[in-house]
């Protein structure tokens, strides 16, 4: 059976739909991994993800890793029933009332207690092995962070074969980019990092998207940021970016006409980026 094959069966559900025996096996897990004294912070931001965040705990709960960690979560003030399911999992939050992804991931960077940062989406799901993976890199010597890959889940509405080659093509172009501009490389949603290094850097809170390729732009001065292409370390998530331009085509068409566009930060460094105005928060 597909790892994340279970937890589908509460992905997209509302809250009262959950059955209580899942609930209670989610909160029994996760209490037995929290550390009183951890190496690892796992932060979770949310905002209104009520339908998919018992699905992503589900999944942390069943995290296999021999380093200590805790487990914790930001409600991005939610208006739905997310901040319900982080006290029902006991999982202990903050509420950061500013919205965005930088706001919340900084408020759990501020809060979190280990050595290393491990960003988590709460629409997506992480293998078994997924920490544990991403810690045995950040512990070698001259790492300041890593940045794994991701899957869309299977469904109707998304060809299988069509979003096989997109993931390969998209898996391609990030990795050789990986070695002159590995922040053009990273995705909050599989991205971990030196807390030390990650406050000297800090969030930029002023823009909408980017502030994981900030972070990562920041930290190569403190050392490597590594790719990782294992399958352990491969989350699995929705279409929220894909559908932003439409169609699944439209979609892959977009993101190849850009790929051949920026062709050239293959072959070269970069250490400043402009912001676009449609990016900045006013």
């Amino acid at each position: 059976m597909i790892w994340y094959q279970k937890y589908l069966s509460v992905y997209e559900k509302p809250l009262q739909e959950i059955p209580q025996e899942v609930i209670h096996e989610i909160k029994t897990k996760i209490n037995q991994l929290q550390s009183p004294t951890p190496l690892v912070s796992v932060v979770i931001i949310a905002y209104n993800e009520e339908k998919h965040l018992l699905a992503n705990l589900w999944s942390l709960s069943n995290n296999i890793c021999k380093y200590p960690i805790e487990i914790i979560g930001v409600d991005n003030d939610s208006s739905d029933k997310t901040a319900d399911i982080f006290k029902m999992t006991g999982v202990p939050y903050y509420t950061e009332y500013e919205h965005s992804c930088g706001f919340a991931r900084r408020c759990g960077l501020n809060y979190a207690q280990g050595k290393y940062y491990i960003c988590i989406d709460s629409d997506t799901m992480y293998p078994p092995k997924y920490i544990e993976t991403l810690v045995n890199l950040l512990e070698k010597p001259g790492t300041a962070a890593v940045s794994s890959l991701w899957s869309y889940i299977p469904d109707k509405q998304h060809p299988w074969l069509g979003i096989k080659l997109y993931e390969f093509l998209r898996d391609t172009h990030l990795f050789l980019q990986s070695f002159k501009r590995p922040e053009l490389s990273v995705r909050g949603l599989v991205f971990a990092y030196n807390i030390e290094y990650g406050k000297q850097v800090g969030y930029r809170v002023e823009i909408k998207r980017g502030e994981d390729g900030s972070m990562a732009l920041g930290l190569k001065k403190y050392g490597k940021i590594r790719f990782v292409r294992s399958h352990k370390a491969r989350a699995v998530t929705g279409y929220g970016t894909v559908g932003a331009d439409g169609s699944f085509f439209n979609s892959f068409k977009v993101r190849v006409v850009k790929a051949i566009k920026n062709a050239s930060s293959l072959f070269t460094k970069k250490e400043k980026y402009e912001d676009e105005e449609s990016n900045l928060i006013k």
